[in-house]
């Protein structure tokens, strides 16, 4: 870093997504500057679901007391034919939770945004945040010009702002003006439905009759769900009909005798009311001369009926601010800048494609189909009837900054279970050990080859790697008791002694005896510290 350069990154956008990679980026000891439009949090409610991979980073940032009143563990999901039959289940793992976390939740957007920007003020050296101030303009330096980028902006005031950065973070929503202004193509995954979103607060005493879990109505004449969102926010979406518009259907009084088959207008306050379409969209290129990177929405759509739109945009941010780190401060090469869109992408298209095919379940209109839909999913629920768990649908990482194909417990992320430390206290395990690299080791492993390896490791000028054993009894700084095998037992699972993991808590890779960790380790400097000199591919598929 140099003084050429007015700040490590810019954030262009400070939704849940730029919020958090601001968060990541002050953790990380990148300075930032993020831009918002508007001078406030959005008052209305618009993502409701977010997942463990999402509760361990906020519990990270140290936001999990900070949300608690405004977030509540997802309830199932029931799949009900016009006919009122569950014709599909959708269901939670039961605890121990693999990431100390319940596998989904539900929570109200506002607050849980005003959270990540009360952290970025309370931060003593804390980002620069400036609200009501819109990006007009980004300039990528060209070949041999430099390795940053020149961002102009206008603040409330009407005066004009030119800053030197490092990187751009896009996060700028489906909309994206930075998008659109490179001319970027979105790969549209055919998915193109009109939607009502309707968010209420029940009143005292209402709401005894409605479901107690979430629903989603695969019903011909107009599919719709219902989602228990925390306390009294409860959640419609409805199709809209060929013949309707969207400024009808959010007309107060249509949407009244909408929620009237489930409660009297007197029973609840209208919270919002929106119109969308629903898309499955896939960026083409996620980055430019590996200084402008794009995130969330601008990146990607997702349709809702997995409640993981939110949940990539946030993945994305979590996968790309240590590289970022590493490659300003910590010396790695391009190539690490490279592995962004080849590990997000292929994700990002099967999360994205199951929610399109449950989707496309129920949003059938056609009668016909939809009796050979039902007859299909009952004689699949009579098979498995306990159902569909919805973290099993969620993939891990394929391709990137990882090892050979061949390596036990490569791409898959790491559990996190509850541990007590060497000086008696008990919390969970990223409380104590953080979020950087780790080697984790098995409790019968034998240490001694991974001390060695280590060493050897930090001789050679290796990255910081911290050790994490796993022990029976009281031991050192390093070791950790389970208060359930739920580590130890994924470990055995893979056939792994250790494993490396990354900083955003997936696995590097693992090996079946501790003896090779030395291995590990130099196959991780290699793909650390390359760097290339052709430009990386536009795509993760070419």
């Amino acid at each position: 870093m140099t003084d050429r350069f007015d700040s490590d990154v810019v954030i262009v956008g400070l939704g849940p997504v730029g919020a958090t990679a601001a968060n990541l980026a002050h953790d990380l000891g990148l300075r930032a500057v993020a831009f918002d439009r508007a001078t406030d949090v959005e008052p209305r409610p618009r993502a409701i679901g977010l997942d463990q991979e999402v509760m361990r980073l906020f519990g990270g940032l140290g936001l999990a007391d900070a949300i608690a009143d405004h977030v509540m563990p997802y309830r199932p999901s029931e799949y009900r034919n016009g006919d009122g039959q569950v014709i599909k289940r959708i269901v939670t793992a039961p605890p121990p939770h693999p990431l100390g976390w319940a596998p989904n939740y539900v929570f109200d957007q506002p607050q849980l945004e005003s959270a990540l920007r009360e952290r970025l003020a309370r931060a003593a050296d804390g980002v620069d945040v400036r609200l009501g101030t819109e990006v007009t303009d980004v300039r990528l330096d060209g070949d041999g010009d430099g390795d940053g980028a020149t961002v102009e902006a206008v603040g409330p005031d009407g005066r004009r702002h030119t800053l030197r950065t490092r990187y751009v973070l896009a996060c700028d929503g489906g909309a994206s003006p930075l998008r659109k202004s490179m001319g970027l193509r979105m790969d549209d995954l055919e998915f193109d439905q009109p939607w009502l979103v309707v968010d209420l607060l029940l009143r005292p005493g209402a709401g005894a009759g409605l479901p107690r879990t979430n629903v989603q109505f695969c019903e011909p004449a107009r599919p719709s769900t219902f989602i228990v969102g925390p306390g009294d926010h409860r959640r419609w979406e409805f199709m809209i009909n060929p013949d309707e518009r969207p400024e009808d259907v959010a007309d107060p009084d249509f949407i009244r005798s909408l929620l009237s088959r489930w409660l009297a207008p007197g029973d609840y306050e209208l919270w919002r009311a929106a119109t969308y379409r629903f898309h499955a969209l896939v960026l083409e290129q996620w980055q430019m001369r590996r200084r402008l990177f794009f995130l969330g929405d601008s990146a990607h759509m997702t349709p809702p009926f997995l409640a993981q739109g939110m949940c990539q945009g946030i993945r994305d941010a979590s996968n790309l601010m240590w590289k970022l780190a590493l490659h300003a401060r910590g010396g790695a090469g391009d190539s690490l800048l490279d592995t962004y869109q080849p590990e997000r992408e292929p994700h990002v298209r099967q999360v994205t494609l199951t929610a399109k095919e449950f989707g496309h379940v129920i949003c059938e209109r056609d009668e016909a189909a939809a009796a050979k839909r039902d007859s299909d999913l009952l004689a699949e629920l009579a098979a498995r009837p306990e159902g569909t768990i919805r973290q099993s649908l969620i993939p891990g990482l394929s391709a990137g900054f990882l090892p050979p194909d061949h390596v036990p417990a490569r791409g898959d992320i790491l559990p996190q279970p509850t541990v007590t430390d060497w000086q008696g206290r008990t919390g969970l395990l990223d409380e104590f050990t953080g979020s950087g690299f780790r080697v984790v080791v098995r409790q019968d492993a034998r240490a001694g080859y991974v001390e060695t390896a280590l060493r050897a490791h930090h001789a050679a000028d290796g990255f910081p790697v911290r050790l994490v054993r796993l022990t029976e009894g009281p031991g050192g700084p390093d070791d950790y008791r389970e208060v359930q095998p739920v580590l130890d037992d994924w470990l055995r699972r893979h056939a792994c002694e250790a494993v490396l993991v990354r900083p955003d808590h997936y696995v590097f890779g693992g090996v079946r005896t501790t003896s090779d960790i030395t291995l590990l380790l130099m196959s991780a400097r290699r793909r650390l510290n390359a760097d290339v000199s052709a430009p990386p591919s536009t795509s993760a598929r070419s």
